[in-house]
């Protein structure tokens, strides 16, 4: 199974508002970027979608490790999602889980691929986690 290290960022402009999402996946010395960019969308969503974007590009089972600086990320893959699942998707206030379909599509993959989940704090010096949110902030301003 390959080794794979993806770095994800998404931003928003408004919350909700136009966004922006990033991710890096690194494979041995090759490196690729890929980004986008919704008219109207908020910032937990382009977490999200960075992340399914990056798992999504590979065309094979791979052991992964995905930095995102977005603790909505990291506690829902691996606290919140098991209980969801399991309550039916509703939240703790039960209340329906928001963006089900990104989650249920995280799911998908993280059964796809063996993920390890690492959280950086933001704006904090982390290389490609800096990377990543100048080209989600990039793919924001080219709408």
């Amino acid at each position: 199974m390959k080794n794979v290290r993806i770095f994800t960022d998404g931003c928003c402009k408004g919350n909700p508002g136009p966004g922006g999402y990033a991710c890096i996946i690194k494979y041995k010395n090759q490196v690729k970027e890929l980004t986008g960019a919704k008219k109207h969308t908020t910032n937990n969503i382009m977490e999200l979608t960075a992340a399914i974007v990056g798992l999504q590009y590979l065309k094979e089972p791979c052991s992964v490790e995905l930095t995102t600086d977005s603790q909505y990320l990291v506690k829902g893959m691996t606290e919140w999602l098991p209980g969801w699942i399991k309550k039916g998707w509703v939240n703790a206030a039960r209340q329906p889980v928001k963006n089900r379909d990104l989650w249920e599509e995280l799911h998908r993959l993280s059964g796809i691929h063996k993920i390890t989940w690492h959280w950086v704090r933001g704006h904090a010096g982390h290389l490609e986690n800096e990377r990543c949110d100048k080209l989600a902030n990039a793919a924001l301003t080219s709408l």
